[in-house]
């Protein structure tokens, strides 16, 4: 007989078990997500590696680090204005690798297939799949391929993983952000999440809103050319940058003040969440990166983020203090002060 986990011992706000069944919120990057990582995942799995919950391990091998990730690709639909399910998977991989410094080596892919896909949309996703890692410069090295009945895959699943490897004297992550650090963004957020929304629901916002997703690679590689003493680095995903700062501040034990009118917000997707209700900072980016790095480099970081087609919009946007550890807190337009958690669940689900 399977036994049974023993929820009683938990004490989380909206603990795990409010919910016996998965549910779409738990993929959401959000609360739900955290709760399932903390309470499941972890005990299960815990070890020196996965310990700071970076975006990808950190594995010693003899004189050298290699940085190792791993990820899935269920974003519906399979192709939007800026992109396809193939090439956010390499860019995404590429991206995990880049948060630790990582400059990436090889790639593997593992393809779910449905019965019934049309060859032809297949073709189109791994072309795209290829050309994107060819842009990279990282071969797709290893692969597997299995195919579920009809109804049970919608259309093509995606799992990646990566390897890279990181410079000498690079030590970035997400519990090294310290008081006093520099908080900078690498450009408009929400595009990523308002260019799903858009064909998704067919919804018109007065012009098309494109996919930011892209490798962050060169751009990281830039930004350690001026100095290596870069503290945390990573790409606001699954939960936007709400959730990123979220776990920055929770891993370091630190606060974050950001000031709400410094964030570059492009018009058609502030327009989208004025419509909708939603809030920039917790739609999905897949080509934009948060930096905390030290104050006294922190304008020539931002000059030379600027100088990088994928950083020519980068900004300073706020502060690690001391105060109100593990809380991320916005200085908004008119003055005041609000608390940004991470939501329980997610606004947009299959984002990626």
């Amino acid at each position: 007989m399977n036994s049974v986990p023993d929820f009683a011992g938990w004490s989380c706000p909206i603990p795990l078990r409010s919910h016996p069944n998965i549910v779409l919120g738990h993929g959401g990057g959000g609360k739900l997500s955290g709760e399932l990582i903390e309470h499941l995942f972890m005990p299960a799995f815990r070890n020196a590696l996965l310990a700071d919950l970076g975006d990808a391990a950190i594995v010693p091998v003899n004189d050298t680090r290699l940085a190792f990730t791993t990820d899935s690709y269920v974003v519906r639909p399979l192709f939007f204005p800026g992109g396809c399910i193939g090439e956010l998977a390499v860019n995404g991989t590429v991206n995990d690798l880049a948060m630790r410094g990582a400059q990436p080596l090889a790639l593997s892919a593992g393809f779910i297939l449905e019965e019934g896909l049309p060859l032809e949309r297949l073709a189109a996703i791994v072309d795209a799949m290829g050309a994107a890692a060819r842009a990279v410069g990282v071969p797709l090295a290893t692969g597997d391929t299995k195919v579920v009945d009809k109804g049970h895959g919608d259309g093509v699943f995606i799992n990646t993983s990566g390897i890279g490897l990181i410079p000498a004297g690079v030590e970035i992550g997400p519990n090294h952000a310290r008081p006093g650090d520099v908080v900078l963004i690498s450009g408009e957020v929400g595009l990523h999440g308002i260019a799903i929304l858009s064909v998704r629901e067919g919804l018109e916002f007065g012009t098309v809103v494109e996919s930011d997703s892209a490798p962050l690679h060169e751009l990281v590689a830039t930004m350690l050319a001026v100095t290596r003493q870069i503290h945390v680095l990573r790409d606001p995903t699954r939960g936007g940058l709400a959730s990123s700062l979220n776990e920055i501040a929770r891993a370091a034990g630190v606060g974050i003040a950001y000031d709400e009118q410094k964030l570059p917000v492009p018009a058609a997707v502030h327009a989208a969440c004025e419509m909708l209700g939603m809030d920039p900072v917790y739609v999905a980016n897949e080509g934009k990166l948060v930096a905390v790095v030290p104050p006294e480099v922190a304008e020539e970081i931002l000059a030379a983020m600027r100088q990088h087609p994928l950083g020519r919009n980068a900004a300073i946007i706020g502060q690690v203090v001391a105060e109100h550890p593990g809380v991320v807190v916005a200085r908004t337009g008119i003055g005041g002060r609000r608390v940004v958690d991470m939501q329980v669940g997610e606004q947009l689900p299959r984002i990626c």
